[in-house]
């Protein structure tokens, strides 16, 4: 097979499109879904292009913590882009809040449309009736109300669902704008396809798994906890 050409690592500009990209550090081509864009901002610095938009020449790393860290250390940046490219000393953090950030806008954008039903009674009826697109519990919430919501889904035979665990309740209670959401389910839409494909991202860039998972699973299978 022809070994991928090097540029493929690179771009000339957000306009130059193509459907997927070579990290630079792993060197394996991949969906550009599954890779994250940097360019080199005014001051020098690397820059996470998350909406693959930001002008300039891109460099492309698979998106896990892992990869990024590796690009780091081994300043794939300044041979990349060849020249001296300054990097936070937080980029791995600073990414990361990015990621999450873009989630949380996401899950707003889908509690203004909505499409999510908090409160443990509300959620419990949303499953019951096979409504559910996924189910959100928060991090610091407990584990029983977890458990019972889920029996509920088996009881109900509904279709399998996503089930989210990474977000904490003060995160929860901002995005959308109500108290002490604890759980809440996304009903189907747009929106909800979003936030579900945001909160995938940032989980594989935490965890690294960066294999193929099936659109949507069994509540006990998928736990895009942290």
């Amino acid at each position: 097979m022809k070994a991928p050409d090097r540029d493929i690592a690179f771009d000339d500009g957000p306009h130059a499109r193509a459907p997927e990209r070579m990290c630079v550090v792993t060197r394996q081509v991949r969906p550009v879904a599954e890779l994250l864009r940097f360019v080199v901002g005014p001051d020098g610095a690397a820059v996470p292009d998350l909406k693959q938009k930001l002008p300039g020449r891109g460099l492309w790393v698979t998106a896990t913590q892992g990869a990024l860290d590796d690009a780091i250390r081994r300043k794939a940046f300044a041979r990349g882009f060849k020249r001296e490219v300054r990097l936070p000393d937080d980029l791995l953090l600073l990414t990361e809040g990015l990621l999450e950030q873009a989630a949380l806008d996401a899950l707003a954008i889908a509690g203004k449309a909505g499409l999510v039903v908090s409160g443990f009674a509300r959620v419990e009826t949303v499953l019951r009736n096979g409504e559910a697109e996924g189910l959100l519990q928060a991090r610091d919430g407990s584990p029983e109300g977890l458990k019972k919501l889920e029996a509920v889904l088996r009881r109900a035979g509904s279709s399998p669902i996503s089930v989210i665990r990474s977000l904490t309740s003060a995160q929860l209670d901002l995005a959308l704008g109500r108290p002490n959401v604890i759980h809440a389910a996304l009903l189907a839409g747009r929106a909800s396809d979003t936030f579900l494909a945001r909160i995938r991202r940032l989980e594989r860039f935490r965890t690294g798994d960066q294999g193929d998972r099936a659109e949507k699973a069994p509540p006990e299978s998928v736990d895009c906890g942290h």
